[in-house]
């Protein structure tokens, strides 16, 4: 059965493939790659109150949401570095990174590469839950208590969705990402 996703940026295409190596032409090195001639998305500021406004994180969601886990870690690093790699927002990224980490893991057949960014992930979005005020229980529109239970849900093979490995695009998690 197909998952519907809203899409978060829907005026901008999805690439035509998402990227595993020795299968596809790396997206930014190749000549043929789907990333070689596109402007990367500007990432702007963190803006907790406004996420929606902020391009390269809202890209990064409609890319892993959508089975592109190379290009959401991309577009989530590029956010990372504008927000100064540190603090909520800095670690509620890094966490999403690795979620991106254990989706490209999943698609290449490496379990335990998926198992440890997962954990690594819950371990972020743990501490993080932590530190949120209870009544702000939102960050960047999503609540890092949840994306813990889907880390370790992940890290533990129950998120998983069957998929065709031979499929150019694949997603392999049951949950999508949904920021309010």
């Amino acid at each position: 059965m197909a998952r519907s996703t809203a899409r978060y940026q829907p005026y901008l295409l999805l690439p035509p493939y998402s990227y595993l190596p020795g299968r596809d032409p790396h997206p930014l090195r190749d000549p043929g790659g789907h990333m070689r001639d596109a402007q990367p998305p500007i990432s702007g500021e963190a803006n907790p109150t406004d996420w929606r406004s902020w391009p390269a994180y809202v890209r990064g969601i409609d890319l892993f949401n959508h089975g592109y886990y190379w290009e959401a870690h991309e577009a989530w690093e590029q956010a990372w570095h504008a927000c100064g790699r540190g603090g909520v927002h800095g670690d509620l990224l890094r966490g999403l990174i690795h979620l991106a980490g254990a989706g490209f893991a999943t698609r290449r057949d490496k379990s335990s590469g998926r198992m440890r960014h997962a954990r690594l992930a819950a371990s972020l979005f743990g501490r993080l839950a932590e530190q949120i005020p209870a009544e702000n229980v939102f960050c960047l529109g999503l609540a890092p208590s949840e994306l813990m239970t889907l880390a370790k849900r992940i890290a533990s093979g129950e998120a998983l969705r069957e998929f065709a490995h031979e499929a150019p695009v694949a997603v392999v998690f049951d949950t999508p990402l949904s920021p309010e």
